[in-house]
């Protein structure tokens, strides 16, 4: 076991952890919305038509379709979220944005930028920050090392 790998997948993992614990307060409290319900908001924002079928939506967060589909039912309620079955077939639904949902996303956006501000001001350089950004970029990838 490489000792330097563990000890970086964990320091990711606090600072991930870090991070969601500084958003989680605040999203709860100013934008009555959860971390996970911000990513999900996210999700359909950068969609196609704004729109996910709620297996789509369980990959693309790394949860359980009935994890989505647990989250969904209050957002639905609240408006944030809505339904619409597909005109071709009945048996496919998907999860769409609503306007609600589209301002209280941007809203939390505001406070999320906020939250990274505090995460990175005054800890590196512009250059810095650019090389960080690609490395988590190519491990989210999944693109191996340009050793040549």
């Amino acid at each position: 076991m490489d000792d330097l790998n563990v000890i970086n997948a964990l320091r990711l993992l606090q600072s991930a952890e870090e991070l969601r614990a500084r958003l989680a307060g605040e999203f709860s409290s100013v934008h009555g919305i959860s971390v996970n319900e911000f990513f999900l908001l996210m999700q359909l924002r950068n969609a196609p038509k704004q729109r996910l079928s709620r297996t789509e939506l369980a990959k693309r967060m790394h949860v359980s379709a009935s994890t989505v589909t647990r989250m969904v039912a209050p957002m639905e309620k609240i408006g944030m979220v809505d339904r619409m079955i597909d005109d071709r077939d009945a048996r496919l639904a998907f999860v769409v944005l609503t306007s609600a949902g589209q301002d209280r996303l941007s809203e939390a956006l505001a406070t999320f930028a906020k939250q990274a501000g505090y995460a990175f001001q005054d800890r590196w350089t512009d250059a810095e920050m650019k090389q960080f950004s690609a490395l988590l970029f190519r491990l989210v990838a999944g693109t191996p090392a340009n050793l040549t």
